[in-house]
């Protein structure tokens, strides 16, 4: 409101011409016109009195149609109704402010033009969408989140180019900025970069400002955000908290919105003509454009985002943990009939008697851990063969256990105690047989038949049975049963070879012989 006092100060005062108080101040004659037009109309003149501030002034001159053309009534032209087309703009996004006017119009013909309905659409929108300036407390917030930019990984065979994501990690009071170029956007990529940039920073901040990625946030809700399990887990070995943005509120997180268009301009664009290979090769260029980043002087103040994280951040940050977190993938799973959890196509063994029993399984690169209700009931090597088992013997069943210690060397060790004519029988059984394991009920019943026959019996049991060639288990129940093991054993008579004119001799079939 300057220039409008000068004005109403060079006409009224100076009684200069609307000529010269136009360039006098800089201004066009039309708006010195429209100035003095309705100063006119409001009843102004100079001087102006202590009660005329710039807003009250602005009110009186630009918030007030002049007098000759108050005749033009609200009622000749409708307002539009603002809310409910600022609702529609919010809930279809292919709707258009054209076609709003097209229906205001239609609805109003004697409504207001295009451009005007824009206008005032904007000036009242200005007034709805304010915007809270954050003020960020050193050492306090990092927000992260992926570029929209990838960076191309060329295949050096000449295979297809992979496009790998980008990470951004910028603190909230000296935008220290952090970047990576991971495989994808999967939760070991997400985990492993949070990792690295506490790393990078030296430290680890309050509070961690995602995105809702489905990697991060399992539910985004605008009130109670579900975390994923295992981004919880590394936030608590590292003592920081998970804020995450409200969901399609961009301005939460405006620190790495900027941080990852900064990123954008000053990283990806530059290495538009290289060629990379690998994520090592890219990681190593981003590396040393990070660097020049973080040390480009800021344009409003003194120092840069280098200085200002060394001075204040820095020192504020906590310290990181003795040891790195190791990423761990959260399961649940229930207890199959053979007391077994699948994960990962492999199967992992739990004491028989949870069977049936839902259970958290956390597994790492090497080990499987297996909870109930927070309490760890089994551990294994963790194994990547695919629908195999990994099985701890004391999990089994005493009576499983026994059966599995059914070998033939084994029951042919039983079978000694007895005598040395039935592991004889033993072997002969589990020889005959396609598959060992097809004989051992066989010889464990027999075995059996000692508690109720002395072993000297089955002994001479086994001995006949060997002698007539009968090796099973119910040939020797049987002679038990009928007392045949007590009768002697009748040999074969030894008769002498026949030697008499019929037979021929092995002369008469080769005359070689004579």
């Amino acid at each position: 409101m300057r220039k409008t006092r000068e004005v109403l100060r060079l006409h009224y005062e100076l009684k200069l011409s609307q000529h010269q108080i136009a360039r006098g101040c800089g201004l066009g004659q039309s708006t010195v016109h429209e100035c003095l037009k309705r100063a006119a109309a409001a009843g102004l003149s100079w001087p102006l009195s202590s009660e005329w501030d710039d807003e009250h002034l602005e009110e009186a001159l630009y918030r007030t149609p002049p007098r000759e053309v108050a005749a033009t009534t609200t009622a000749e032209r409708p307002p539009p109704d603002f809310p409910a087309i600022h609702q529609e703009l919010q809930t279809h996004a292919h709707l258009t402010q054209q076609l709003l006017w097209q229906e205001y119009r239609e609805a109003n013909p004697g409504g207001y033009g295009y451009s005007r309905f824009c206008e005032l659409y904007q000036r009242w929108r200005r007034h709805l969408d304010v915007v809270l300036r954050q003020e960020h407390i050193a050492g306090e917030k990092v927000f992260v989140d992926y570029a929209g930019a990838t960076i191309p990984i060329y295949d050096p065979q000449g295979g297809a180019v992979r496009q790998a994501a980008l990470f951004v990690a910028v603190l909230g009071f000296s935008s220290y900025t952090f970047a990576e170029a991971t495989e994808n956007q999967q939760l070991p990529c997400w985990i492993g970069s949070h990792i690295r940039s506490f790393e990078f920073f030296g430290g680890v901040p309050k509070i961690t400002v995602p995105d809702n990625l489905k990697s991060g946030v399992t539910r985004g809700c605008r009130y109670e955000p579900d975390l994923n399990r295992t981004y919880q887990e590394m936030a608590a070995h590292y003592g920081v908290a998970v804020i995450p943005a409200r969901p399609r509120k961009p301005r939460d997180k405006a620190k790495v919105e900027s941080g990852v268009l900064v990123v954008q301009r000053w990283i990806v664009a530059a290495l538009r003509h290289r060629r990379l290979f690998s994520l090592q090769e890219a990681n190593q260029a981003i590396a040393e454009l990070l660097e020049k980043l973080n040390h480009r002087p800021f344009r409003k103040r003194e120092g840069c985002r280098a200085s200002l994280f060394q001075e204040l951040d820095r020192p504020a940050l906590q310290p990181l943990p003795a040891e790195r977190y190791e990423f761990g993938e959260w399961a649940t799973a229930r207890v199959n009939i053979d007391y077994h959890v699948e994960f990962d196509h492999h199967y992992y063994s739990v004491p028989y008697l949870l069977t049936g029993q839902q259970m958290e399984i956390r597994a790492t690169a090497t080990t499987v851990e297996i909870l109930r209700r927070g309490q760890r009931v089994a551990s294994h090597v963790r194994s990547r063969q695919a629908y195999r088992a990994s099985t701890i013997a004391e999990h089994r069943p005493k009576s499983h256990q026994r059966y599995l210690e059914w070998t033939p060397s084994r029951l042919v060790n039983w079978a000694q105690t007895v005598g040395p004519q039935t592991a004889r029988l033993f072997e002969r059984i589990l020889e005959s047989k396609k598959h060992p394991e097809m004989g051992y009920r066989s010889c464990l019943g027999i075995l059996r038949l000692g508690k109720k026959y002395t072993p000297p019996r089955v002994e001479a049991a086994a001995e006949r049975a060997l002698r007539a060639g009968a090796c099973s288990y119910l040939s020797i129940k049987s002679m038990l049963e009928r007392g045949l093991d007590s009768q002697p054993l009748e040999l074969p008579e030894l008769r002498p070879p026949l030697n008499h004119d019929n037979i021929r001799g092995p002369a008469y079939f080769d005359p070689s012989i004579q």
